[in-house]
């Protein structure tokens, strides 16, 4: 049976979907001004894993990610998503291209990054832009309904009239209170938030649009809920996201579409996953400590072993990144691919470990526990090909293409080889010894088999 943590019920939970054998699954995508940062695709990993899972379970999967291109504001920083400069218009700036230009290059790179990455796509990928007709549209039902009020700068949604405003999070948690530490300027309470931004007077932007006797454009929370009910329909099974949407972009979509369908809960399942930290801080542009899978390429990592590293940690665990740890991350990979590219084809599957992986992925995602399932097996000598290449659904690693099983040996290495060998063939086994000893020290494992020798980087 498959559990997981729901942040909406604080507990772990056995996951029954709304509808047999079906998942409706909506994961909040990048706002495409800037890279995505190393620190960003934990969550999209993690988001990955959740539906590799799922599918192993023999779950059909429909999963709609969107792409934020207009409407995210340089205030949600400070914990106000409704203040601050438009982050498309930002990238603008700073780069001399046009607002749509910025959006079309940075959704193509994030997009590259998830195949360096062996994420799967989703189902649908929806761009805010797109979309604009439908969000108009939950804005005017929810000014219809009694749950807005008009002020200089836009439409903002009245968290008064939602009773249930907050549940996610503890309204008491400091972390809720972050809108209150901004000036309020017209809105009625620090938690309102804006559906609908008017364009300045005398201002004109790149992206907006006429609706409500306005030039304008639409709030960030806005969109996640318009495109996610218009592709999984008014109630579905999964939402997720990084733990820092929880306390207002989560807290704010949950408000806002609850109030315009009337049905709760909106999604059954809330899953978060936790910072990955730089230095005891969080990772982030904003923090100028932000790292890309560029930054991974071009020192000669595999985005893979950056992967490997965060299947380290539980999902919901702060995790430390540093060069070191994905230095040893791709070590490990590289060993686990050296290991069973030696695996014999003659071994069977153990039904054993299939059902020890199967718990621990069932496990709210129980990654770490999984990996030592397979070094486990790997080890023991005890694991299939067949075995792993059905691992590898979940894992995502490629380790049934082991891309360093063919490492040709170093030309300095193979001479003290066949020089071995003939130490060997005149009996001179101390000149094989001596041989054998160089090789060792060189990193290489060596190991003289019926078949001959057998050598391996250590």
């Amino acid at each position: 049976m498959l559990t997981l943590y729901n942040s909406l019920t604080k507990q772990k939970e056995e996951f029954h979907p709304l509808h047999e054998h079906e998942v409706g699954m909506y994961t909040c995508g990048p706002t495409v001004y800037d890279y995505a940062h190393i620190g960003n695709l934990r969550t999209y990993i993690f988001e990955d894993i959740l539906k590799r899972v799922l599918k192993y379970n023999n779950y059909h999967v429909n999963h709609v990610m969107n792409i934020t291109d207009v409407g995210h504001l340089t205030g949600d920083n400070l914990g106000d998503a409704n203040t601050g400069e438009d982050r498309m218009e930002k990238g603008s700036k700073r780069e001399g291209k046009t607002a749509w230009e910025v959006a079309e290059f940075y959704t193509a790179r994030f997009q590259e990054n998830m195949k360096d990455l062996n994420v799967l796509e989703p189902s649908v990928f929806c761009k805010a832009t797109d979309h604009i007709p439908e969000q108009i549209a939950m804005v005017t039902k929810l000014t219809e309904k009694g749950f807005t009020y008009t002020t200089s700068d836009g439409i903002y949604f009245d968290t008064t009239k939602n009773p249930d405003y907050g549940k996610l999070v503890d309204l008491q948690n400091q972390e809720l209170q972050a809108g209150a530490r901004v000036e309020m300027g017209e809105k009625r309470n620090p938690h309102d938030f804006a559906l609908w931004k008017f364009t300045p007077e005398g201002e004109t932007r790149q992206m907006e649009w006429q609706a409500f006797g306005h030039m304008g454009f639409p709030g960030w929370h806005i969109e996640c809920s318009a495109m996610a009910t218009k592709y999984l329909g008014e109630q579905f099974d999964i939402h997720c996201g990084g733990i820092d949407h929880k306390p207002v972009h989560h807290t704010n979509e949950i408000a806002q579409t609850e109030s315009t369908t009337g049905i709760t809960p909106w999604v059954k399942y809330w899953l978060h996953g936790e910072f990955l930290t730089v230095d005891n801080n969080r990772m982030g542009k904003s923090m100028g400590n932000f790292f890309t899978v560029d930054s991974i390429k071009e020192k000669g990592f595999d985005p893979l072993a950056y992967r490997y590293f965060l299947l380290l940690a539980h999902y919901r665990k702060q995790l430390s990144f540093s060069w070191d740890a994905l230095q040893a991350a791709q070590n490990g990979l590289q060993n686990l691919r050296r290991k069973i590219a030696e695996i014999p084809d003659h071994v069977a599957k153990d039904q054993h470990h299939s059902d020890a992986f199967l718990a621990a992925i069932n496990d709210d995602l129980n990654m770490p526990e999984a990996l030592a399932v397979v070094w486990n097996g790997v080890k023991e000598g005890t694991l299939s090909i067949e075995t792993i290449i059905h691992f590898d659904k979940v894992l995502g690693l490629d380790l049934h293409q082991p891309k360093v099983a063919a490492e040709p040996i170093p030309e300095e290495i193979q001479k003290l080889l066949d020089e071995r060998v003939s130490a060997r063939d005149d009996k001179n086994w101390a000149r094989s010894d001596e041989l054998r000893d160089q090789i060792i020290a060189s990193g290489y494992d060596l190991e003289d088999t019926k078949d001959g020798q057998k050598v391996k980087r250590k």
